[in-house]
């Protein structure tokens, strides 16, 4: 047995030899390239630090900056239908879903949830563009029909945020009608004076634009946030004419009346709760809690 050649040189090799790194601690902006480690990303919810692009954020990152510590609770959307018209084109309907769902961890393209922003009790819904697009199908035209449902049902204000290329081709005709029946719900919560608070986040485009998406009380974007119902391409197509730079970018929509805020993804909880609590004529939000006071001391007895 040679000692050196089967221990030593083996051990040294072990000391020296370069370390295999994950491919998902580095994260490229595609906006400037910078390389950006992931902790940082996470910290800063998904934004670059060099130029502010904000990227794509799941629903579960979402909510837990956004409700108070991070605690919420999920609304049960009812089941729908797996594969109602037998779709099939390079792949079959259900085997999407199941590369869909491996892929994010979450059943559908939307979660419904409710909790607390400064203690003021809200429902929100959140689509994830990862999600085969953040497509609207007929789960997505459920769940926010039982967000809108819950928040009426507590009497509480529904926020939603928005992330979709559409209407799901997969579903036909039966995802063109979630158009429709998310106006429904939209309309009751105007009836149970409700507010309904849009958050337009990138991109939201298609049928989704075309409904529930621009029927907030109040629309809120993320900047550079692509905004629109048909593509820049085919517009110019249609109108034989070359578009504005920016057109359907959410600081453009903003100028020409079709937003009323342009917010930062780490100013957004406190301008929710701000827009929330005055549209629920509620007070100012409380910012902290001070300590319990000291108990009063009693006669020959120091407090403690």
């Amino acid at each position: 047995m040679n000692w050196i050649s089967n221990y030593v040189r083996p051990t040294i090799n072990s000391l020296f030899s370069r370390r295999e790194t994950p491919d998902n601690l580095w994260i490229k902006c595609k906006e400037c390239g910078t390389m950006l480690f992931h902790r940082e990303m996470a910290e800063n919810l998904n934004v670059c630090t060099e130029c502010d692009h904000h990227m794509a954020i799941t629903p579960r990152e979402r909510f837990s900056a956004l409700f108070d510590g991070g605690v919420f609770g999920e609304i049960e959307v009812p089941a729908v239908t797996a594969d109602p018209l037998q779709f099939r084109d390079q792949q079959k309907y259900p085997d999407r879903m199941k590369a869909a769902r491996k892929k994010t961890g979450e059943h559908e393209a939307m979660l419904v949830a409710e909790g607390e922003i400064g203690r003021t009790p809200i429902v929100a819904a959140c689509q994830d563009f990862s999600f085969m697009g953040g497509s609207m199908g007929m789960y997505v035209g459920n769940a926010i029909l039982a967000g809108a449902e819950r928040a009426v049902k507590l009497k509480r204000p529904f926020v939603l945020f928005s992330a979709a290329g559409g209407a799901r081709m997969q579903e036909g005709i039966l995802s063109l009608m979630q158009m429709p029946r998310t106006t429904i719900a939209v309309e009751m919560l105007r009836e149970a004076n409700l507010p309904y608070i849009v958050v337009l986040t990138h991109p939201t485009t298609g049928g989704v634009t075309a409904s529930y998406a621009m029927l907030g009380d109040v629309q809120i974007a993320e900047p550079n946030a692509l905004i629109g119902f048909a593509g820049v391409r085919v517009i110019e197509q249609t109108i034989r004419e070359k578009l504005p730079e920016g057109f359907q970018r959410s600081e453009y929509l903003l100028d020409h009346g079709m937003l009323d805020r342009v917010t930062h993804r780490k100013d957004m909880r406190e301008e929710l709760i701000t827009i929330t609590r005055m549209l629920m004529g509620l007070g100012p939000a409380v910012k902290g809690d001070l300590p319990k006071p000291a108990p009063e001391a009693k006669a020959g007895k120091p407090a403690e």
